[in-house]
């Protein structure tokens, strides 16, 4: 069968990039608009990944790792929080009822609950995240500036900073430069709950 996805076209990637709980194909952002003229060929290049990944992607025959997903949108550029999210006002509210936490999910593995979006130009992100046994951010490692911590509250997860690799359980906690290459992991047989934060916010 003839690889279509070799022929420079509009990517669709900017509106077709599915996931169970948020539909970006739904929820159009101005910028995606806005880059239009963008070629399957051009994100591929710079995300770093084949051609023929971008197309499965926009085919939503696979879904992407967090990690691949982060590499694809930093070669549109487009952050993970505006991909997930509609726009909206910033407001100064204090306190927020939790479903008013912005939902970013991946697949039905990884739960991203973000405190704060509505914030301008915030200089921290936190975030309550869930991990279903098995989940995993991806082969790739994760890699960008700052620094981050996390504090584990059920179940368990194993962290990877460089060279370095530890199971946590509640009560636990990390801290490291997110410059560091690093990738989670729950490798246990019930969700992990965990809350972090990192400055300045990744997404």
């Amino acid at each position: 069968m003839p690889n279509r996805s070799l022929s420079p076209h509009p990517v669709p990637v900017l509106t077709c990039l599915q996931c169970p709980r948020q539909t970006p194909s739904r929820r159009p952002h101005p910028r995606r608009s806005a880059l239009g003229s963008l070629t399957q060929r051009e994100l591929a290049r710079r995300a770093g990944v084949t051609n023929g990944a971008i197309s499965l992607i926009e085919q939503n025959r696979v879904s992407p790792s967090i990690s691949s997903l982060k590499k694809i949108l930093d070669g549109i550029p487009l952050s993970l929080a505006d991909f997930f999210t509609l726009d909206f006002a910033a407001t100064e509210t204090v306190f927020l009822t939790a479903p008013e936490l912005t939902e970013i999910s991946f697949g039905e593995n990884i739960s991203y609950r973000m405190v704060g979006r509505h914030m301008a130009e915030r200089a921290l992100q936190m975030l309550h995240e869930t991990y279903q046994p098995g989940a995993d951010t991806g082969d790739a490692m994760l890699r960008h500036t700052g620094e981050e911590c996390g504090v584990i509250i059920s179940g368990c997860l194993t962290v990877t900073v460089g060279t370095q690799e530890k199971t946590l359980f509640p009560g636990d906690a990390y801290y490291f430069r997110s410059d560091i290459p690093h990738r989670f992991r729950n490798p246990g047989d019930e969700p992990c709950i965990l809350v972090s934060a990192n400055t300045p916010p990744s997404f």
